[in-house]
């Protein structure tokens, strides 16, 4: 008798494997793939709602800008883009929307943001066309004013100093231009110098070559 109950409860629990098993399969599928998509999510720049997306408009997605006006931050050195946070905090660096939002962030979300996108992969700056002669004039200005000593050789920064390559054409000219005229200041007055220097039309050649580097390469 008890082989007899044995055996039909084995069939049963077959029967159930057969009609219900693809779909208990597929549960597991799914809630596996939410456990990891979670933990990456949260490994990658915390849970929902991330203090990055409030950056997603102006910056692009994990850093990467898609507007030539905006800078983008994937890749900067965390220590820069640290002491821009705070310069936007304390008014040192004036930006209507940076400003306000800089000052309501706390020394610990700084930091995160900071590290956050220091991580991130660089992407090419493929929605810019330089123009061929400003291109190679900017070419000359960069490599003849030793920019890599400061900035690196591939000009993608670190430490306190900014990654150049691949950063939007209006942006980069627009902060030369604010270099030049004492609008906007660093602390070793090294920028002010340099752009004071050039004319306008340097401070674009040069806007044209940083804007077109290619940052993933080599």
């Amino acid at each position: 008798m008890k082989k007899l109950i044995l055996l039909a409860i084995s069939v049963v629990v077959v029967v159930l494997l057969v009609v219900f098993g693809p779909s208990l399969l597929d549960l597991y599928r799914l809630q596996h793939f939410v456990t990891t998509s979670a933990e990456a999510y949260q490994a990658d720049g915390g849970t929902w709602p991330r203090l990055t997306d409030v950056c997603l408009n102006c910056h692009g997605v994990k850093g990467n800008s898609l507007n030539q006006g905006f800078p983008s931050l994937a890749g900067q050195p965390a220590p820069y883009v640290a002491v821009q946070l705070h310069n936007f905090a304390n008014g040192q660096r004036a930006n209507p929307t940076m400003g306000p939002l800089a000052m309501t962030l706390s020394d610990v979300q700084i930091t995160l943001l900071s590290d956050y996108y220091a991580r991130q992969a660089v992407a090419e700056n493929r929605f810019f066309e330089p123009d061929p002669k400003l291109r190679a004039k900017g070419e000359q200005l960069v490599t003849g004013g030793s920019c890599a000593a400061c900035h690196g050789a591939r000009l993608m920064g670190h430490d306190q100093f900014p990654r150049l390559a691949g950063q939007g054409y209006d942006y980069i000219l627009k902060q030369l231009d604010a270099f030049a005229a004492g609008t906007r200041s660093e602390a070793t007055g090294t920028m002010k110098s340099i752009a004071a220097a050039t004319s306008p039309e340097d401070r674009k050649a040069i806007a044209n070559y940083l804007a077109s580097l290619d940052p993933e390469k080599k």
